[in-house]
């Protein structure tokens, strides 16, 4: 029995341990890698950029950057985590390794990271057919594809680091993520680094970012109205959705769209009982908001056919400040979409759902995206697409291994939960096994 002194036991502590191991946890993601295969792929990618008797693979160390942002790291020296536990991870190449690798990537052109995109596509193949229903595909088949960008300080000058529209300075990366729905997480899918000047309604950069997230789907899921695209106001531009709905491409959007005076003029002549209710998060209507269309009140002219305008009001919280686009004390708010029919108030809700991707921004800031820790753009262009393998690596885990509500489970939970245990390593029969506390 625990000797016992105010709340907590008395225990002596002495560095003298052996086959213990922290971490424990990983084994999880390692055993991810391996499922997914995503350690071949990536080896053979990056072999390229492989020295001549070089001793470290740049795929293992790629992934070794990608493990330790999982666990928590921030920075390229925090690979020390696997490092001080070769029993689960393996060989660790040093700091230096690390950030010449880093160096050689960057300043190698667009080349290097196509590569990794090409990895991760395949990897994600692999892993939404292990995951069978688990894969993120709604009942109907169709994929969901959230687009939002973010802000990241800069708190040193970093190569094309620029003061941004909230009169901070950083970047401000555009990202794409796979929405799993609410019984899941977000996958990422593509990032698109971007100076902190960078316009939030630039078309150029979302049509970017969505070619590089459709040809991160697997085969059978990159194009036609089995894919939605959702987006904010910053996407409602004539040139990005008349993009999405070119011949051959096709593609189902939902995208805020902004009040002008057009709208704003048809505003006032909705007849009320034009008004339904519109739905809460668990799809009963929402006492205080309405929904309408009003498609047939404006002239679209120039927006792509099938466009339909739907509006959202509702009586703001208490203390919320109107906006001059705000109607009779309402909260008033757009979006447009190509999906035919369906109830009003299930297309809002639907469009409303897109907030989740805030979340998936939250928990890659949270997963080393929250400081670009390198100075040139390329390199930190390099760690971005480390940064979302690392998100990946975490929902394919939580995909194929997790159920419940541990499979909704955010990075800073999964580390404090499952990743940061302690185990015992034996070694027996020519074998490693893993005893790992039986609660």
């Amino acid at each position: 029995m625990l000797k016992r002194s105010g709340f907590y036991p008395v225990v002596r502590v002495a560095a003298t341990g052996s086959g213990v191991v922290s971490q424990a946890g990983g084994v999880l993601l390692t055993e991810t890698v391996r499922a997914v295969g995503v350690d071949r792929v990536l080896s053979a990618a990056l072999a390229p950029w492989r020295k001549a008797r070089a001793v470290h693979d740049p795929g293992k160390t790629v992934l070794d950057l990608a493990l330790a942002l999982a666990l928590g790291g921030d920075c390229l020296a925090d690979v020390a985590v696997l490092r001080a536990e070769p029993s689960l991870f393996g060989p660790v190449a040093s700091d230096p390794t690390v950030s010449r690798l880093v160096d050689a990537l960057a300043a190698a052109g667009p080349k290097p990271l196509a590569a990794i995109r090409a990895a991760r596509a395949l990897a994600r193949q692999r892993a939404w057919s292990l995951a069978g229903a688990a894969a993120p595909t709604g009942p109907d088949g169709q994929v969901t594809v959230d687009l939002d960008a973010t802000l990241v300080t800069a708190h040193s000058e970093k190569e094309q680091a620029a003061k941004t529209y909230k009169k901070g300075f950083g970047f401000h990366p555009l990202w794409a993520f796979v929405d799993h729905g609410g019984e899941g997480s977000g996958e990422p899918l593509a990032v698109v680094l971007r100076k902190g000047n960078a316009g939030s309604n630039t078309v150029a950069d979302h049509i970017a970012v969505t070619r590089l997230a459709l040809a991160q789907l697997p085969k059978g899921h990159r194009r036609g109205k089995k894919i939605l695209v959702r987006t904010d106001g910053a996407g409602g531009t004539h040139g990005f959705l008349n993009w999405l709905t070119q011949q051959g491409r096709s593609l189902s959007y939902s995208i805020g769209f902004t009040i002008g005076e057009d709208l704003q003029a048809a505003i006032p002549r909705i007849p009320k009982k034009a008004w339904t209710p519109a739905y809460n998060a668990d799809g009963q209507i929402r006492e205080g908001a309405w929904v309408c269309e009003v498609t047939d009140m404006l002239n679209l002219t120039g927006w792509p056919k099938g466009m339909r305008v739907i509006l959202r009001k509702e009586r703001p919280h208490p203390g919320a400040q109107l906006r001059i686009t705000d109607v009779d004390g309402h909260r008033i708010t757009a979006f447009a979409t190509n999906t035919p029919g369906r109830q009003l108030a299930d297309l809002e809700l639907r469009h409303r759902r897109r907030a989740r991707c805030e979340d998936r921004i939250r928990n890659a800031k949270d997963t080393g995206l929250r400081n670009l820790p390198l100075h040139d753009f390329a390199q930190n262009a390099v760690w971005c697409e480390i940064v979302a393998l690392a998100c990946e690596l975490i929902v394919w885990m939580q995909m194929l291994a997790l159920t419940g509500p541990a499979s909704r489970f955010e990075p800073k939970k999964l580390r404090l939960r499952l990743f940061g245990a302690a185990a015992q390593l034996i070694r027996t029969a020519r074998q490693h096994h893993l005893r790992i506390a039986g609660h």
